[in-house]
């Protein structure tokens, strides 16, 4: 550090910081470092970010910009630091170092912290007995608490928060004008004395009046009691973990049958004794970010089997806010509490209060109340770890709405997203904000909640679109908000989306080949894709191959049939004899057998049995053939509980011994179709039949099927790249959620020595469609209007 006696003359400089750089202690880092290097002048929040004015020798001023930028503090998030010369005359109005109330502007580029897990300083205090914050169950500082849950609109400062109806007693109040301290400017800080409160009531909304409210509350829990807790960005509906009773009885009121519950623990020492984890997984779970990681689940545990039926993989998460810690530390607490959305089946979360009253009181007891108003609703977010690198599922809290920084310039763009899993994205410039999860677009409730998400993050961003993007498909609700906007519209073919989302989080800018695997989505020929090669840029692809398609004889319906495929698969491979029901696997024995008549009787007749090339459906299939699943109670169930059963035969050397040669009949898979590549899904339905007639297990089956689909992917992608010189593979779409599919398309494409890429800091799923949308519609339109331009001057 340049000495602090040295005497020069003086210098003045403006410095504009962008990035998230609000709500996590920024003024109060810039101000003691200004304080302690005897510079004077201001910082203040601005509507772009933050501005400071300094004046100091040309030394002082060089070591404090790089303190800045290499010592920020550790929440905080710098995409850029630009700087303008003072005039030094200027410096005569600051004989001291400031800060300056936040001044609003006509736009933001400001970037709004997310919500952010309870800080080791704060945990400390809230376990000290001798601390005036003991035992608070809303204790935060400038590091941690509640942020984009609380909003309204920025610059962050309490009174644009929900917070603005606490006034701070003296004592937060000293704490929150004193620089020297860790609550200096923490916009929710507050205590006992003048903050939220918690209240127990029944499902009636009695107040329950008790000396020890959370040892009530865990009292409850253990008796088996379902408990509605309102927490940072909504309510949990939570009960004890190792009751399967309780599980069961929860499962029941909410109507969700068998989609896995994910669990909340009190440190990593527990989650140890009911799950595998590795170091990143260990760093996950315990990151600012908090989310839940899916693990690899023990046998033999205390934890209650119906929490994940039918798989191996089990959602876990460390307490993220000053509640959960309490109430994970009292007497008799059970190890494990399931916390899962607060939610009637495919509704949004409930946030107020009186909501959840009203639409929680016939599946919670009771119900943990606060009076922290919550602005913004947020799920948890999801993650798990895959070839060693982690990767988000669903990207909400902890993560929402930190920018992603862009390699290209955006008009203002909102990207509309998908069906289901939905986001919205909003770009500008060099950067785009994609919002939390919302849901399924299909459900009334969360499209409110979707249309009530798109004004406030327009609101807190100061951003009005000037270009939409949406999906090809006409029926989407976002695509028909998309078509409401009244501006300049770019419909996105759906797996060109996902496969721009992927280059775009990793700067790809040259042309890659996509292996995009998923449930649906409308090809621009009109039927329904979803196991796509695609060669891709930024603004436009070329279909290169696909999966060959199958009949789905009931259209969409079948997608939660799986047997009506499983027939049609059987079909495709057999033909009309094939489906005769004293030809079917034992399994289809079991079904109503005029149901199976009236099925075969479509795809005979070619009737109400659209095409398509769907990997999701390919998988439902094969897991009926199999006797895994024949119907299913969530997205995904089938082809979930499908990877579950392969992962029984897996070795620990899988990868090692993997090779695509090995498969000496990979040939039969490949067919070049005209300028297209086939992979014949009959091929694998053959397999499946071929194996079953040698009495192989079913769960040596299934690692055969996602074998000789990971060895044909690579295959015809090897031989696309020696075409077409390009080395830069995309892997994306829900089907890469798989870990089996995913580690083993990077093992074998890695060793053909090409650069594999997926999404890791953005879902692989349609969470990510709207940023994929956001960067072509905004590109596209940029190119039109160069285009349109060209031929005006022309």
């Amino acid at each position: 550090m340049p000495s602090l006696n040295t005497k020069h003359s003086w210098q003045g400089v403006e410095i504009v910081i962008l990035g998230t750089v609000q709500g996590v202690g920024f003024r109060p880092f810039i101000y003691n470092l200004a304080s302690r290097l005897e510079i004077s002048g201001t910082v203040t929040n601005t509507s772009d970010g933050v501005q400071i004015t300094a004046f100091s020798s040309k030394d002082r001023l060089d070591y404090f910009i790089a303190a800045i930028n290499e010592q920020p503090p550790p929440l905080s998030r710098i995409h850029s630091i630009s700087t303008r010369p003072l005039t030094t005359g200027t410096k005569g109005c600051f004989d001291s170092f400031a800060i300056l109330p936040s001044v609003a502007g006509s736009s933001a580029s400001a970037s709004i912290p997310p919500d952010i897990a309870l800080c080791n300083d704060c945990l400390q205090e809230l376990f000290d007995q001798d601390d005036v914050r003991h035992a608070y169950p809303f204790i935060n500082c400038t590091n941690c608490g509640p942020r984009f849950s609380i909003i309204d609109t920025i610059p962050y400062d309490r009174p644009k928060t929900s917070m603005k109806v606490f006034d701070m007693c003296p004592d937060c109040q000293q704490e929150y004008d004193n620089p020297g301290n860790r609550r200096f400017h923490a916009q929710p800080n507050a205590c006992d004395n003048c903050g939220p409160r918690i209240s127990l009531h029944n499902n009636s909304g009695q107040e329950i009046i008790t000396e020890d409210l959370l040892q009530k509350t865990i009292s409850l829990l253990v008796s088996g009691k379902i408990i509605a807790i309102r927490g940072l960005g909504g309510f949990h509906l939570v009960v004890d973990g190792s009751s399967p009773a309780a599980v069961e009885r929860l499962r029941q009121r909410k109507g969700r049958s068998d989609k896995p519950l994910a669990v909340m623990v009190t440190n990593l020492e527990t989650v140890d004794r009911f799950c595998y984890l590795n170091q990143l997984e260990r760093s996950l779970l315990s990151s600012p970010e908090c989310p839940i990681i899916l693990l690899r689940r023990k046998q033999n545990s205390t934890l209650a089997a119906n929490l994940a039926p039918g798989i191996e993989e089990l959602g876990v998460m460390l307490p993220y806010t000053p509640l959960h810690h309490l109430l994970l530390q009292q007497f008799g607490c059970p190890e494990a509490l399931v916390m899962t959305s607060g939610n009637c089946s495919g509704e949004p979360i409930c946030t107020s209060n009186d909501a959840a009253l009203s639409r929680l009181h016939s599946i919670a007891d009771f119900f943990l109340f606060h009076n922290r108003e919550i602005v913004t609703r947020v799920d948890d977010s999801v993650a798990k770890v895959v070839n060693h690198n982690s990767i988000i599922l669903r990207r909400a809290r902890g993560y929402v709405p930190s920018p992603i920084h862009l390699d290209c310039s955006l008009p203002k763009t909102i990207g509309c997203g998908a069906s289901l899993k939905n986001t919205f994205c909003l770009g500008h410039d060099n950067t785009a904000v994609l919002s939390q999860h919302i849901g399924d677009l299909d459900n009334l409730a969360v499209y409110d909640f979707y249309l009530e998400s798109v004004d406030h993050l327009k609101n807190v961003l100061q951003l009005e679109p000037e270009v939409v993007a949406c999906d090809l498909h006409p029926d989407y609700m976002s695509s028909h908000f998309a078509a409401e906007q009244g501006l300049p519209l770019f419909r996105v073919q759906h797996h060109h989306a996902h496969a721009v989302a992927v280059m775009a989080e990793h700067a790809l800018k040259e042309p890659v080949l996509a292996v995009i695997l998923d449930g649906t989505g409308l090809g621009d020929d009109g039927t329904a894709w979803g196991g796509e090669i695609l060669q891709v840029d930024l603004t436009s692809f070329t279909r290169l191959g696909h999966l060959s398609y199958l009949p789905l004889p009931g259209g969409d319906s079948a997608a939660s049939e799986p047997w009506r495929i499983g027939l049609s698969a059987l079909f495709q491979a057999s033909g009309p004899e094939g489906i005769k029901l004293a030809h079917l696997p034992a399994h289809f024995q079991q079904l109503p057998p005029e149901s199976i008549e009236i099925i075969s009787s479509m795809l005979i007749n070619d009737f109400n049995s659209p095409l398509s090339s769907s990997c999701g459906r390919l998988f439902d299939g094969i897991a009926s053939i199999l006797g895994v699943r024949q119907q299913i109670s969530y997205e995904g169930q089938a082809a979930i509980e499908l990877e579950a059963l392969a992962k029984k035969a897996l070795t620990s050397s899988w990868l090692d011994d993997f090779s695509p040669n090995r498969h000496k009949h990979l040939s039969p898979f490949l067919k070049e179709k005209g300028e297209k590549w086939e992979i014949s899904s009959v091929e694998f339905v053959k397999m499946v039949l071929q194996g079953m007639d040698n009495n192989e297990t079913p769960a040596s089956i299934a690692l055969q099927f996602h074998t000789l689909l990971i060895g044909s992917i690579t295959t015809l992608i090897a031989r696309l790249s020696n075409q077409t010189g390009i080395r830069q593979i995309v892997l994306s779409g829900g089907c890469m959620q798989n870990s089996l599919l995913l580690e083993g398309l990077f093992h074998t494409l890695h060793n053909k020595n090409l650069q594999v890429y997926t999404g890791n800091m953005l879902p692989v799923n349609d969470g990510a469609i709207s940023f994929g949308q956001t960067i072509i519609g905004g590109l596209r339109h940029v190119s039109r209007n160069s285009h349109e331009g060209n031929k005006g001057s022309g």
